[in-house]
């Protein structure tokens, strides 16, 4: 089975061909650019199928990130995911973007997942190691960073752009039992997200983002 997958839920684009018979990586274009995923998104799917030699039709199962992260990439990527699963009626399947983010680890040490969302706010998975398996420890969080050290009380390895921005305060309260990845590996891989998406399957029309916190216009609507 051949899988098309689509990140666009962080200031990261990425997009891959992953290859489930062959346990390969086809092909993935990973972009960190300033321009908003809607003007490239298309142009990158494009380029990712011509270097591979992969035509459209080809594609077996169509999987997404439906976030947390950025509210107007989350949406661009679900959009684009779903037209391309509707347009070729092929299967579609969303996957937690803190969850992808969390199995970038491989190591046996819990991991938190973790995404700025401004002002020390994070969006986190905290998840515990057990018979090679990530586990959620508890529902997702979009709350202080404080919050999430606060539970946290052994070893622990912490991934994602939140890793990177906030490294020393983590560092500052959690001293030795704070364990960080390479730079280079906080990023988002839209490989993983097929990965995880393998047994996965969604209804089209009902697949939604998710955002966990509601967005700016939201709350200003409530005030």
């Amino acid at each position: 089975m051949l899988i098309l997958a689509i990140d666009t839920s962080t200031n990261i684009g990425s997009i891959a061909l992953f290859d489930t018979e062959k346990r390969v990586v086809v092909g993935e274009i990973t972009l960190n650019v300033k321009q908003n995923h809607s003007a490239i998104i298309n142009k990158v799917l494009d380029s990712l199928l011509t270097l591979s030699g992969v035509k459209k039709e080809a594609i077996d199962k169509i999987a997404v990130s439906i976030g947390p992260g950025s509210f107007t990439g989350i949406r661009i990527g679900v959009g684009l995911a779903k037209g391309l699963a509707y347009a070729l009626k092929k299967p579609i399947a969303g996957v937690n973007e803190l969850d992808m983010l969390a199995n970038i680890y491989s190591g046996e040490k819990d991991v938190v997942a973790i995404l700025d969302a401004r002002k020390e706010r994070v969006f986190a998975g905290i998840y515990e190691k057990k018979d090679e398996t990530l586990i959620l420890k508890e529902e997702y969080k979009a709350c202080e960073l404080q919050e999430i050290l606060e539970k946290i009380d052994k070893e622990t390895v912490f991934v994602g752009d939140g890793a990177l921005i906030y490294r020393e305060k983590i560092k500052e309260f959690l001293k030795e039992k704070a364990k960080f990845l390479k730079d280079s590996l906080n990023l988002s891989r839209a490989a993983i997200i097929a990965e995880l998406a393998e047994e996965k399957e969604d209804n089209i029309f009902l697949l939604e983002p998710y955002y966990i916190a509601k967005s700016q216009a939201e709350r200003e609507k409530e005030v």
